[in-house]
């Protein structure tokens, strides 16, 4: 299974926000991410899933009404 690696711009431009934004979210452990010397990667896969468990953690949950 090939799973592709995505530089900070990447990310930034995928999640259309700052390369700041990435940088920081990276550096306090928010986003799936590793480092390669100095420089953050991340597997598209992670990034893919971090986005899908973000969405439904946003999600209200559904309220039932109780009928008497």
């Amino acid at each position: 299974m090939t799973d592709q690696i995505m530089t900070v711009k990447e990310v930034a431009t995928f999640l259309k926000v700052n390369d700041r934004t990435i940088y920081r979210m990276a550096m306090s452990g928010k986003i799936p991410a590793f480092r390669v010397g100095s420089s953050w990667r991340f597997k598209s896969s992670e990034i893919d899933a971090w986005i899908e468990s973000e969405h439904n953690s946003m999600q209200s949950p559904i309220l039932k009404k109780n009928v008497s």
